[in-house]
């Protein structure tokens, strides 16, 4: 039975939280591109082994029931968890869903509403009633607990984007766990399924963690979904079309972002230097398991040594304004010598962008492989401006 109820009595607890890694710290990725060499078990060692600060993505089918109301059983199980992290000393950032399953019983909604004010009506009665929930719970740890709803504009603005990091880090230093939900009720866009997938990836970059964890009624990414030679997939070391076209297996009724999102969110936090499980959250050991280097749900493991923070923003955080089209000569002393983008290699400007913006940079076959923050202006470029002249400068600019 995947439950366990909270130990009675004064939990034992660490008073004070483990003290934040400082982002110059960079902890060594060994070579998990040679499973030969290192094999499974040594992979998930090498990338898991100093983790002290993570991001846990709480997903709707992982929290309610078929009816997608909150499970109470479910959330004590995983609470349960979390605390036991806080105890070993771990910064736990939590990001959760719920709030419009929550909500809904309110209004009288038996399932759940696609109009985007009864959504937003549901989420500002439920995300009452979900923090009511978490903080009875962690109460029972001594845990303190502290709300952050944040939109996408609270993170693609830059000076926001570092009150947010600045918010969450003195949380995590004075020992309380923050609970992070999007702020689905004033969203000025149609809420999506498997949004929070991408909130928790950028949570993770932002901070940022050294683990992101999401959980979710799948045991982890399986091959062959569905057949009689699926297996589950121990580690991921490199993203590419073979594993996005697994995406999508699940048939759970609850599981509202599916597979497909959190493989986005994957590839945000892995080329940030961040190593992602995913995992189910029905077992009571599951985290504890996967900090243990078990062979627990599914690891991506991170491709590159952690970005720096003005990297992260400009790779994932603010939306292109527009696009770079390079030649192929521009695209190569891009990616395979480290340099500068000058005029020349640009050969056509697409939208509208001033001085600062950051934009696409498009390969002549039309692939994203790049981003960066422009010096010129797409007015400036359509007047071919001279050869020498510097688009984006190297330290501006991150591969994709």
């Amino acid at each position: 039975m995947y439950f366990r109820t909270p130990r009675q009595g004064k939990p034992d607890v660490v008073d004070r939280a483990a003290e934040p890694v400082p982002e110059s710290v960079e902890f060594p990725i060994l070579d998990v591109r040679d499973p030969v060499l290192l094999g499974r078990r040594a992979v998930r060692s090498a990338v898991l082994q100093n983790v002290r600060r993570l991001v846990v993505k709480l997903g709707t089918g992982v929290l309610t029931d078929s009816r997608k109301r909150p499970d109470p059983l479910q959330f004590t199980q995983l609470v349960a968890q979390i605390a036991g992290l806080r105890a070993a000393g771990k910064e736990v950032v939590l990001v959760t869903s719920g709030a419009v399953g929550a909500g809904m019983g309110a209004l009288g909604f038996e399932k759940r509403p696609t109009q985007l004010a009864e959504l937003q009506a549901c989420a500002a009665i439920g995300q009452s009633k979900l923090m009511a929930m978490y903080e009875s719970l962690f109460r029972h740890y001594e845990l303190g607990i502290a709300q952050v709803l944040l939109t996408h504009d609270d993170l693609a603005d830059h000076t926001r984007h570092l009150n947010a990091r600045n918010t969450l880090l003195t949380l995590l230093k004075g020992g309380v766990v923050p609970i992070i939900n999007e702020n689905d009720a004033v969203s000025v866009t149609e809420l999506k399924f498997g949004d929070n997938d991408r909130l928790s990836a950028l949570v993770a970059a932002l901070l940022p963690a050294d683990l992101l964890v999401i959980l979710t009624t799948a045991d982890g990414l399986i091959e062959n979904f569905g057949q009689s030679n699926a297996r589950l997939l121990n580690v991921v070391e490199r993203i590419d079309g073979l594993v996005e076209n697994m995406a999508g297996g699940t048939t759970s009724a609850t599981a509202v972002g599916g597979m497909a999102t959190k493989i986005q969110a994957a590839k945000i936090v892995v080329r940030s230097g961040i190593p992602l499980v995913i995992s189910s959250g029905r077992k009571f050991d599951g985290l504890s398991r996967i900090l243990a280097g078990e062979p627990e749900g599914t690891l991506f493991a991170p491709s590159t040594r952690r970005l720096p923070s003005r990297k992260r923003w400009i790779a994932f955080f603010d939306a292109p304004r527009g696009s770079l089209i390079v030649d192929e000569g521009a695209r190569r002393a891009l990616q395979e010598q480290g340099r500068s983008l000058l005029a020349p290699g640009v050969t056509r400007v697409e939208g509208s962008f001033t001085l600062g913006d950051v934009v696409r940079i498009v390969d002549a076959a039309g692939r994203e492989f790049a981003r960066g923050l422009t010096r010129r202006s797409s007015t400036e470029l359509a007047e071919r401006p001279p050869a020498r002249t510097e688009v984006i400068h190297r330290d501006d600019l991150v591969l994709l």
